[in-house]
């Protein structure tokens, strides 16, 4: 990044909520996953944290997120995501401020979580972003369920992507989401996500 470009940009910064440390700020390019409410039972959390208690915390917060992954990605897994309602409205609000707030470059609605690969506008911010998705997909899916009460685990993941070859290896894993988990045969086939969307579309970092 050059350093007049940098300097324009508000400052980033590390924050906490929960156990998960998040990378904050305008210009960044970030991959984010986050969650439904109840898709990981807190007995099977508390499990690995005992399991995971004699390591670093570094890597406790890697080996984390693998079990994590792998249980929301194993086959079989189910949620209102399932819902083709619920997920366009997922979707949708994922679309909607797209070259506004941020750069939308991939994502995928699964059935109990949402990858999504995005470089934030210099001026917003993660957290912030976050709560608008959040916010108003509970709002809405909620009314589709006919349900009230909490629809999004209040944690989330994001990774701050700094090369091309991390950013390519990003848009794969979420595009192939759909296929690793058993929800369809290829790429492309799953219809909430970028592959199906998009296509083969060219995915570039901005600035390699």
């Amino acid at each position: 990044m050059d350093s007049d470009r940098s300097s324009s940009l508000p400052p980033p910064h590390w924050h906490s909520r929960g156990y998960l440390p998040h990378f904050d700020g305008g210009g960044l390019t970030q991959f984010l996953t986050f969650r439904l409410a109840g898709s990981l039972p807190a007995a099977k959390l508390a499990q690995w944290e005992e399991e995971l208690k004699h390591l670093p915390e570094n890597g406790r917060d890697v080996e984390r997120r693998k079990r994590i992954e792998a249980w929301l990605d194993r086959p079989g897994a189910d949620g209102w995501l399932r819902n083709e309602r619920i997920a366009r409205i997922v979707e949708d609000a994922l679309l909607r401020f797209d070259a506004d707030r941020y750069r939308l470059h991939a994502w995928v609605v699964m059935p109990n979580h949402v990858h999504a690969l995005i470089t934030i506008a210099p001026a917003q911010n993660l957290s912030a972003i976050l709560h608008s998705w959040k916010s108003f997909t509970a709002t809405q899916a909620n009314r589709v369920r006919g349900r009230r009460g909490k629809f999004w685990q209040e944690e989330y993941f994001d990774r701050f992507l700094r090369d091309a070859e991390h950013f390519a290896k990003a848009v794969d894993y979420i595009e192939m989401n759909p296929v690793k988990s058993g929800l369809c045969r290829a790429k492309g086939e799953w219809r909430f996500g970028s592959a199906w969307r998009l296509g083969k579309g060219e995915h570039a970092m901005p600035g390699a």
